[in-house]
């Protein structure tokens, strides 16, 4: 049985010598389990080298890798440490026990305190903003996006730090152009929910309104929901609608969907993310497959939040 010990200098200040985040971090990258590694700690922490390895050695550990968390083989990696490591491999010679290099001068470390100096530009929302995006670009691949298609996605996991969205999202081949000119021409945004209207940005709005009639229907409908009469109202009263956002109810998803086909609608971008169990991820496939504009992603997630940075982006898109 193959275990890892850490081995940290430690500190007299308690809460510098917690690092239990950090073997959970190492353990996903080896794709091991949590409990195949260890800290021991030289001065300050405990448990110190000699009693962690005894601890792992009563688990069952046959091979320990103890890899010295340090910068460079000062004296407590040349010396201290191996020292500590001799006297139990003569105690319990059965135990096999490996000593990596320190972390020495390595490529990655150039890079971390590179981020480490750039974040101290980073100050006002704009720069992290900008930082954010980068970091986006960086870690994955959207390369099957159009140029704008891009800029929503990359908006949408800001907005939710789920990198999953890059792998859902769907657009209708027609969906960003319209909803630009749509924005560009006045056309107004019918929302689902007050909370998506609240996360829409009023400053790229040229105009445009954004609409609900969810507060006209104060009463529970005996047949359906308030969100899907409050679309069916909007859509039968509203004149200049250019695109409808739904980010929480997946009956006001398909009742958009039913009404624009009834009335062979097809100049009004929907946007369909709405999050939840119970047939969000249903509408949403049903959108999928319509052949009027649409933007959504095929997965029960979603939600106001993910919805409006799909809108933002357009709105700013529109803007540039």
């Amino acid at each position: 049985m193959e275990k890892f010990l850490i081995v940290l200098h430690g500190s007299p200040k308690k809460e510098a010598n917690t690092w239990d985040q950090f073997l959970s971090l190492l353990a996903a990258t080896f794709g091991r389990p949590r409990e195949d590694f260890a800290l021991a700690f030289l001065q300050f922490g405990e448990p110190d080298v000699k009693s962690a390895l005894e601890a792992l050695i009563k688990k069952g550990a046959k091979r320990i890798i103890v890899h010295p968390f340090f910068l460079s083989a000062g004296l407590h990696v040349t010396k201290d440490i191996p020292e500590i490591l001799e006297e139990v491999k003569r105690e319990i010679p059965e135990v096999e026990i490996i000593y990596t290099k320190p972390l020495g001068i390595h490529e990655k470390l150039a890079e971390i305190v590179k981020e480490r100096i750039e974040e101290m530009g980073v100050k006002r929302g704009v720069d992290i903003e900008r930082k954010s995006f980068e970091i986006i670009e960086k870690e994955i691949d959207l390369s099957n996006f159009s140029p704008e298609e891009k800029v929503i996605v990359k908006r949408v996991i800001h907005a939710t730090a789920d990198f999953e969205f890059k792998d859902t999202m769907v657009f209708h081949k027609k969906a960003v152009s319209l909803a630009i000119e749509n924005i560009k021409n006045g056309k107004n945004i019918l929302v689902d929910v007050e909370m998506v209207r609240a996360g829409i940005s009023k400053r790229l709005l040229k105009g445009n309104q954004v609409i609900s009639y969810l507060s006209e229907i104060t009463e529970e409908p005996e047949d359906g929901t308030r969100t899907e009469k409050a679309i069916s109202l909007a859509l039968e009263k509203e004149k200049n609608i250019g695109i409808i956002a739904i980010g929480n109810s997946p009956t006001a998803l398909l009742k958009t969907v039913e009404v624009l086909n009834k009335n062979n609608i097809k100049n009004i971008v929907v946007i369909g993310m709405p999050v939840g169990f119970v047939k969000a991820f249903e509408a949403k496939l049903l959108l999928s497959t319509q052949d009027f504009p649409f933007i959504t992603n095929l997965s029960r997630k979603g939600g106001s939040p993910a919805c409006c940075a799909v809108v933002n982006a357009l709105l700013k898109l529109a803007e540039q």
